[in-house]
């Protein structure tokens, strides 16, 4: 929003007449009440003769290839000047600008007497855009009859001692698109009085008695006041004065002629948009409602548009006359001719001018403002200010009494609020009675008592709840004089058990050359039907979201392998095949979650029973942490060729995630895709209670499912549910026997299809608790042990805690677990 610093004096100066500020105390002003400052820009400055001229006479010069004047222009002077000028945009007797000889205008241009054309011009007539006060070059400037006598100074005349303020006016305070409000934001930053110019007009007297022309608004346009008046007997040509000429122009509004700029001036003054027709060009009732199929219209910018449905307009008997809130249509404009002006003041849904502006490409300043909302409550106060002011101007007449048709709408809501929130909210002591008097600036009505019952003002749709109504105490108070304190961290346990697991998982899998990744939190599409699941398979339970980032994902998570695999196939593809990945995440489980609740209202705080059903409704989010292996586990070197991943390898990072748990995990051979059958590991876990758990699998992923992913073979892969393993802290450390270890080995030979995990399972149970650990080391197939056969080498570690072990002690609990585990799994001492 574009002003200049001399409009905004002048507003201030209404309620308090000494008031006076430089451009710098405005500018800081407007940064102390939250509006940011886009640019302040002192009209250029112009030095010497500049004067009010009369143009006297006009000589058309023919004899060129370009239409030529030379003029003969009064100047206050004993004798007119003679200027040669091409602009067509004046007559004889009209009011121009005339920069004599020694004038420098903006730029470093200085005008001289030269001869040109044949004629000796004594000066320039300028334009707007010479004189530096606006961009319309099409033509000099003309001032309204009767603004100055000959020979006044124009810098005086025109006020070119003055500055264009620009700021920056944020999409949730549309009522700032207008004078009234930056008024109202100015007077409090400097704490003085403000006159609202709605609340001081007194309604406008018709001039001539005449029958109110007849408007309607449909229901269904969703427009909710809609008024309309005649002024009669206007002089269409009539130029605006030149203050408002002025003033349109720093907005950035080029004057068109008197009843449009009025109009323009009103909606830049007030924030109502207005828009004038051709009364003679409206027939019958005028008409706010949605267009008919088929329906065309052609706008004020000379295209012709077909209509949509959705689209508002503005129509009479013969059909639309206008888009609403955007622009007017070509048929019904004022022209030169116009004799009879009805104007306009409505208000209209922003959502519904926000979405006919952009189906047809049309962007206006009155559009601007109705996407931002009107305020309702100065349509008529508005009609009546535009109306006197083209009467005025235009010499015309009010006929008749404004017409209205209007829906009703609810009001703003009352809101109660604490006095004390914003001095509680901001950390500082403000005085008693602050809170409501800030309020009170802002236009609020404000009820006192406990708590202070607040009922916002029209024009401000932003203030909906408690929030926004200490944002307004704090913002008025001053942002920058809240002190920036940091506040004091209150004691607590630290991280949570569950916490201090994943980050010591995340530590030990990087630890162990694992890379962290953040796989799509969305399955990729068929990824199930890939892996050949059963359609009865739980993970195929999936929960869409309404709003999918892509609409081939809209289905969030069961499992994080697929996000995994394809992590790999896109490091494979750019030639990184050894990987070692890991992640951390939530998964859904569909399926699992409760009954649906309806929308709650999101101005408030949900009640304890809403926000037990928001929770009731959701489904399983379980974390689980998902390990993939692909190339080398081990890399190749001067040392040898290295070493493939293999199942082991991810058995070994279940162990290293579960004894970082705190857990110790069983692997137990299993079958579940996409793992290969004969290469896949269920992970149990036993709690204190003995109960057994499956959390996860393990081993090498299926070759099928692999090809048809377009990976290479030979990957591996875990994943664990971590929610499903107990919480334990391995707290107290655990006691270092003083006494040393005898350490066996144990060579037993078992059936082929045996797992060497039941075999060490049942050495471990029948050593007892001499037995301190037991590990595999060597499996051995061949004709030493027999067909269907395999020697299996385990390292025994014995330790008591009280005394020194002997071999002899050692031995006989060695062959105690090679009997017992002879009796379990059929094994016998090779």
């Amino acid at each position: 929003m574009r002003l200049p610093q001399s409009w905004l004096t002048e507003v201030l100066r209404a309620g308090t007449p000494e008031w006076t500020a430089s451009t710098a105390e405005i500018d800081a002003g407007f940064v102390r009440v939250g509006f940011e400052i886009e640019d302040v820009e002192p009209f250029p400055e112009t030095t010497g003769p500049l004067v009010i001229g009369r143009v006297d006479e006009i000589e058309e010069l023919t004899e060129f290839k370009k239409p030529i004047r030379f003029c003969r222009v009064a100047v206050g002077e004993d004798q007119p000047r003679g200027i040669v000028c091409g602009a067509r945009n004046f007559v004889e007797g009209d009011l121009v600008v005339v920069a004599l000889p020694g004038t420098v205008l903006p730029g470093d241009f200085e005008i001289a007497a030269r001869t040109t054309y044949g004629r000796t011009s004594d000066g320039m007539i300028c334009s707007v855009t010479e004189l530096g006060i606006g961009s319309d070059h099409s033509g000099i400037l003309v001032l309204a009859p009767g603004t100055a006598e000959p020979g006044a100074d124009a810098r005086d005349v025109l006020g070119l001692a003055d500055t264009a303020i620009e700021v920056n006016v944020t999409p949730d305070r549309g009522y700032a698109f207008s004078m009234r409000g930056l008024g109202r934001e100015l007077a409090s930053a400097f704490a003085v009085p403000f006159v609202d110019p709605v609340e001081e007009a007194e309604p406008l007297a018709a001039d001539v008695d005449g029958d109110p022309w007849p408007v309607a608004v449909d229901a269904d346009s969703d427009g909710t006041r809609y008024t309309a008046r005649v002024i009669g007997g206007v002089d269409a040509t009539a130029r605006s004065p030149w203050w408002m000429a002025k003033r349109l122009m720093v907005a950035g509004i080029r004057p068109i002629s008197a009843i449009v700029d009025v109009t323009n001036y009103v909606m830049i003054e007030l924030g109502q948009p207005l828009h004038a027709f051709d009364a003679a060009t409206v027939t019958g009732t005028v008409h706010v409602r949605e267009a008919r199929p088929g329906e065309t219209l052609e706008t004020l910018d000379g295209v012709v548009r077909t209509l949509d449905p959705q689209d508002v307009v503005i129509a009479d008997d013969s059909g639309p006359i206008a888009l609403a809130g955007v622009m007017g249509g070509a048929a019904t404009e004022v022209t030169d001719q116009t004799t009879e002006v009805l104007l306009e003041a409505a208000t209209f849904d922003p959502v519904r001018v926000f979405r006919t502006g952009k189906r047809h490409k049309l962007s206006s300043e009155a559009a601007k403002r109705f996407e931002r909302v009107v305020d309702p409550e100065i349509t008529a106060v508005a009609s009546d200010r535009a109306a006197a002011l083209i009467a005025q101007i235009t010499g015309g007449a009010v006929a008749g009494p404004l017409s209205e048709a209007r829906v009703a709408v609810p009001g703003p809501a009352t809101i109660e609020i604490d006095a004390g929130l914003p001095d509680a909210t901001a950390g500082v002591t403000y005085p008693a009675g602050t809170t409501a008097a800030r309020l009170r600036e802002v236009g609020a009505t404000v009820e006192d008592g406990t708590p202070l019952r607040v009922t916002p003002p029209s024009w401000r749709p932003d203030l909906r709840q408690r929030a926004d109504l200490v944002e307004e105490v704090l913002r008025l108070e001053g942002l920058e004089d809240i002190p920036a304190v940091v506040p004091r961290a209150p004691g607590g346990a630290g991280l949570t058990g569950v916490q201090r697991r994943r980050r010591a998982i995340g530590v030990t899998l990087a630890t162990d050359g694992y890379v962290e990744v953040l796989p799509y939190p969305f399955l990729p599409a068929g990824v199930f039907d890939v892996w050949g699941l059963p359609d009865d398979d739980p993970r195929r339970r999936t929960v869409s979201v309404v709003n999918p980032l892509e609409s081939d994902r809209p289905e969030l998570n069961t499992t994080l392998l697929p996000g995994l695999m394809e992590m790999a196939s896109r490091n494979i593809a750019r030639g990184r095949r050894d990987l070692a990945l890991y992640a951390i995440g939530q998964v859904v489980l569909g399926g699992t979650q409760g009954a649906a609740v309806e929308a709650i209202d999101v101005t408030r705080r949900p009640t304890p029973e809403e926000q037990s059903a928001l929770d009731a409704s959701l489904p399983d989010q379980p974390v689980h942490v998902g390990v993939l292996l692909s190339g080398l586990r081990e890399p190749a070197g001067p040392w040898g060729g290295g070493r493939a991943a293999d199942a082991v390898d991810a058995f070994e990072a279940a162990r290293q995630i579960g004894r970082t748990s705190g857990v110790e995990l069983e692997l137990v051979a299993d079958d579940r895709l996409p793992w290969h059958p004969g290469r896949c590991a269920r992970l149990v876990c036993t709690d204190d209670a003995g109960a057994e758990t499956v959390v996860g699998h393990a081993g090498e992923l299926h070759p099928a499912i692999l090809e048809r992913a377009g990976l290479p073979p030979r990957i591996c892969a875990v994943e664990i549910d971590l929610d499903a393993l107990p919480v334990r802290r391995n707290l107290p450390s655990p006691r270092v026997s003083p006494f040393p270890a005898v350490l066996q080995d144990v060579n037993v030979v078992v059936g082929a299809e045996v797992p060497a995990e039941d075999v060490r399972r049942a050495l471990e149970e029948g050593a007892g608790d001499l037995l301190e650990s037991i590990a595999l080391f060597d499996v051995f197939a061949g004709e030493q042990v027999g067909d269907g056969h395999k020697s299996l080498t385990f390292a025994l570690t014995f330790r008591a805690p009280d005394r020194t072990l002997t071999e002899e002690e050692a031995n006989a609990v060695k062959m105690t677990a090679v009997a017992h585990a002879g009796d379990v799994v059929g094994a016998r001492l090779r």
